[in-house]
């Protein structure tokens, strides 16, 4: 399998919209409320709030395509775009989901493996992120990367405040 990494842009909105939807229900929808996914999914990826992210600097995009067909994607965060540490130093993972017909064929490999390598070419200390408790097979991704736990944060599901992890990798 040909898997490419490429950057998402403008363009590509509409694309970003419906693969950020569909990995979200795909991976949470099972264990959350019809309600409280409904309004994520309608206020967190709005095509308002995705071009606002899209045209921060400090936030990049990134598609994962398999025959140019749209598969997976990564957003990464710096400086004052990052969710929580804000520091200049980390480099924040913010999303990276995959199809679930893509699941173990390594493309979230791949994808985590781009992050690391922009970390590493703007020298970042550490990268981190947030992960729910209540998603093992994630846990378990970065913990065979290497990240270890340093804190927890609320994460707000709709009207759902959960526990996610926050892990961390020193570079």
């Amino acid at each position: 399998m040909n898997c490419e990494i490429k950057r998402v842009t403008q363009d590509d909105l509409d694309q970003l919209q419906q693969i950020s939807r569909q990995t979200f229900s795909e991976t949470f929808s099972a264990k959350n409320s019809a309600e409280d996914m409904k309004k994520y999914l309608e206020e967190e990826l709005a095509v308002e709030k995705l071009t606002a992210e899209l045209s921060d600097q400090n936030s990049e995009f990134y598609f994962a395509t398999v025959d140019n067909r749209v598969v997976g994607y990564l957003k990464v965060n710096s400086g004052l775009a990052q969710t929580e540490l804000k520091d200049d130093n980390g480099l924040e993972i913010e999303r990276i989901y995959v199809l679930k017909e893509y699941h173990g064929k390594r493309v979230g490999q791949l994808l985590y493996d781009h992050a690391i390598h922009m970390a590493r070419q703007m020298k970042a200390g550490y990268v981190w992120l947030g992960v729910w408790e209540e998603n093992p097979r994630a846990i378990h991704f970065y913990k065979k990367n290497g990240f270890v736990e340093f804190d927890k944060h609320v994460f707000k599901l709709g009207d759902d405040e959960q526990t996610d992890i926050m892990m961390k990798l020193h570079l």
